[in-house]
């Protein structure tokens, strides 16, 4: 097989169509194939030398952040000759599944995830203690457009408004099912009995509760989950916008409805320190497109005269699902 995928039509297509609504059937692959009307085995061929070639992180799923489990999003002000040392610090914790470098005094951005708030706490002090740093606690507030996804003919694709989540809905068992998940589906011809297999539970009822969890907006995507760095999109943007309370509701819906807006967000500000409380990303192939689709929120009549700042992403350090049950070893 060439190295060279991201031309391939074919490869083109099971990346751009399947980053959600996976098939909730014994073999989900064999479906795939049928609609790119190529076999399972080369479907299954190529989605595996796509994740050996860093190119998607996993197949698997999302979940509604702050519902099975906890996150925040985290930063500290790295002095230059500390970043390296800083950022291994940071990807050690549990739970830490992304950690980027971005252009701003507050440089190194992460999300920290965890079963609960309390481990949260207990990795941010952890960090705040071995790198001698403060650490800016972000929490999110509201999210108004979360389902990242790209597609690969040009463009991300249009936002989906969250859908209400009902965490009644949570089973048990279900949580070790979602950690599966989130960690990657086998890439074989039955994944859903393989994931079934360590959890004592039949294929059947894993496919039935990842039906009912996504029902309940708990699962809010199942499918291929892509490196956008990988696949071009290198020039990507934390834009934050200093607005008050009163103006999200009516700011948030619009900026997330964007085009080139790929997430969008309310979160906590911390007063003086990081007053910031609406937030979105851009993911452009150039930092001049990245730059226009920013002009043109910009002028949205919600944000129009709106103080933002710009915090272009330069490396990624870290990119893994969430921690939602704790690992072993690692108290709850």
């Amino acid at each position: 097989m060439k190295m060279d995928r991201i031309a391939d039509p074919l490869d083109n297509r099971l990346l751009d169509e399947w980053q959600r609504d996976l098939p909730l059937e014994p073999r989900p692959f064999a479906h795939i194939a049928a609609a790119l009307e190529c076999s399972e085995e080369m479907v299954l061929r190529r989605l595996r030398f796509q994740a050996k070639e860093g190119r998607i992180t996993r197949v698997g799923a999302t979940c509604a952040p702050n519902t099975v489990s906890a996150s925040t999003l985290a930063a500290v002000a790295a002095p230059s000759d500390r970043i390296e040392d800083v950022a291994a610090i940071i990807g050690r914790q549990p739970g830490i599944n992304h950690s980027y470098l971005r252009e701003d005094r507050w440089n190194l951005w992460f999300v920290a995830t965890g079963p609960d708030r309390a481990h949260i706490d207990t990795a941010l002090a952890e960090i705040a203690y071995q790198t001698s740093l403060r650490v800016l606690d972000a929490p999110l507030l509201r999210p108004f457009n979360i389902d990242l996804g790209f597609r690969m003919t040009g463009g991300c694709r249009k936002p989906r408004c969250p859908r209400p989540v009902r965490v009644d809905a949570i089973r048990p068992g279900d949580r070790e099912l979602l950690q599966a998940l989130s960690e990657g589906m086998p890439i074989t011809e039955r994944p859903y009995m393989e994931i079934a297999k360590p959890l004592e539970r039949s294929e059947g009822e894993i496919i039935d509760r990842i039906a009912a969890l996504q029902d309940a907006g708990i699962i809010t995507r199942l499918g291929v989950i892509v490196r956008h760095r990988a696949l071009g999109w290198t020039s990507n943007a934390m834009v934050v916008w200093d607005i008050p309370p009163e103006g999200v509701d009516a700011a948030g819906p619009a900026l997330a409805a964007h085009p080139g807006v790929t997430l969008c967000y309310e979160r906590r500000p911390e007063p003086v320190l990081w007053p910031y409380r609406l937030y979105c990303m851009i993911h452009a192939k150039t930092r001049s497109d990245a730059m226009e689709i920013l002009a043109g929120a910009a002028r949205l009549p919600e944000l129009a005269g709106i103080r933002h700042r710009v915090l272009f992403s330069n490396r990624c350090f870290k990119q893994t699902g969430a921690m939602i049950v704790p690992e072993k070893g690692v108290a709850a």
